[in-house]
């Protein structure tokens, strides 16, 4: 048989839609029209996205940038059948990182890889990313769709994210020069688990033999719910104290928990001093470690364990910042102070 006797194939034989992409691409439009901002120039499509600073009024910005995904809490989406919520958490996961170094968090991209693009989990997982784009600020500006046959199970998906921020010079985070020995540690509460530890996580559950559909012995809702409730965002927390010159330092509590971050935004020669009995246990923590009969150490090191970000601030500007966290709706607890390493 020539090649001009067999069947003629086509990118979709081969497991690729172009239709369905350029379908989901006009049904997410709306909402990254949602999410813009000033700076934003042109709309999706493009080679690139383009975005103006001096639209947004920066006199003399450093650009800041970071890159995430979302790791195994993926596992819950597939299991659950829940899509809607880990597009926010990896907003989150990449909006929260730029503002440890004091920038407002601009513009996202997101990268969606699967073997056979669903339009429909497709477009709640950028509903997600659209809603964590408006919680943090920023304007959704592109991104990639994938499909890849082959490449992933049925079902199974990929994200990653990419975050443009800025800062003022002035307003750059850390600031290792003024750090000292007796500045305080103000935290903030997470949700849960946020997007770490979930590979830990997933393995108790599986220990206990509870089904996602079963009542989380934590919270009044389904276990896998309870489980995918999203990471929180903070632009509207660390903004208002990175501009009216609050803190010195800040630190996102992703893996590693407290004992890995928080000295992340420290000199060398200081070290944070913990008063771990300072802020109440959440439920869910407390259920992780008995049913996986954690250490106490691992939790810490694994977990935030209820924080989800922390401010170094001088003595004398304490109340300042706690009254502007509580402000916008924060409650805000002085969780330890830093002392020479």
């Amino acid at each position: 048989m020539t090649s001009k006797d067999k069947p003629s194939l086509s990118y979709k034989d081969a497991g690729v839609d172009i239709e369905a992409g350029e379908r989901l691409v006009d049904a997410i439009s709306p909402l990254a029209k949602a999410t813009r901002r000033a700076g934003v120039m042109g709309g999706l499509g493009g080679f690139g996205a383009l975005f103006d600073l001096k639209k947004e009024n920066w006199r003399d910005p450093i650009l800041v940038s970071g890159t995430d995904g979302v790791g195994t809490k993926l596992m819950l989406a597939f299991e659950t059948g829940i899509h809607n919520t880990v597009g926010i958490d990896l907003v989150a996961m990449c909006a929260n990182d730029v503002l440890a170094q004091g920038a407002e968090p601009l513009f996202f991209l997101d990268y969606f890889a699967c073997g056979k693009l669903d339009a429909g989990i497709a477009e709640a997982v950028v509903s997600g990313i659209a809603e964590g784009c408006r919680q943090a600020g920023c304007a959704l500006v592109g991104g990639e769709t994938a499909e890849m046959p082959g490449m992933y199970p049925p079902g199974h998906y990929d994200l990653a994210g990419f975050v443009v921020g800025a800062v003022e010079r002035a307003n750059v985070l850390p600031r290792f020069a003024e750090m000292k020995a007796g500045d305080v540690l103000i935290g903030v509460a997470s949700s849960g688990p946020h997007s770490n530890g979930y590979s830990l996580i997933r393995r108790i559950v599986e220990r206990t033999g509870l089904g996602w559909d079963a009542t989380a012995p934590f919270a009044d809702k389904p276990l896998g719910d309870a489980l995918l409730t999203p990471t929180r965002l903070y632009s509207h927390a660390a903004l208002p104290l990175i501009r009216n010159d609050r803190i010195k330092g800040l630190a996102h509590i992703t893996g590693g928990g407290l004992t890995e971050n928080v000295p992340r935004m420290l000199p060398d020669d200081l070290t944070p001093r913990f008063d771990r009995a300072a802020w109440p246990l959440p439920d869910i923590f407390r259920w992780l470690q008995e049913e996986g009969n954690v250490a106490e150490d691992e939790m810490h090191r694994t977990f935030n364990m209820g924080i989800g970000l922390v401010f170094a601030v001088a003595p004398d500007q304490v109340d300042r910042a706690i009254a502007e966290l509580e402000a916008v709706g924060e409650s805000p607890i002085i969780i330890g102070d830093i002392v020479p390493a």
